[in-house]
């Protein structure tokens, strides 16, 4: 089921950066990535890979499935507003 709006992850992980009082360049640099990088994610220009899940679980306690979850709920959403599907035929029936 499709979360409606969800946040992107890079609200959550701002959650979770904000938690350490940190600096984004010393979080960067602590999950071997660029000050860059963090930012964009952060400030939702980026999404989060398979990779980036893998590390962010590590940091922050996690399992990477939490941030790839986020990430596909914020995905489908966002497609689902782009996305016409009122003229496709459905091409299976359920047998009842």
């Amino acid at each position: 089921m499709i979360m409606f709006n969800p946040p992107h992850p890079g609200e959550i992980l701002r959650e979770y950066t904000d938690a350490t009082e940190l600096s984004v360049t010393q979080i960067a640099a602590k999950l071997h990535i660029s000050r860059k990088v963090l930012s964009q994610i952060l400030n939702g220009h980026a999404g989060i890979s398979a990779e980036m899940a893998w590390k962010l679980s590590a940091a922050f306690s996690t399992t990477p499935d939490v941030w790839i979850n986020l990430q596909k709920q914020y995905d489908l959403w966002q497609a689902k507003q782009k996305v016409d599907i009122s003229q496709i035929p459905q091409l299976l029936v359920q047998a009842a």
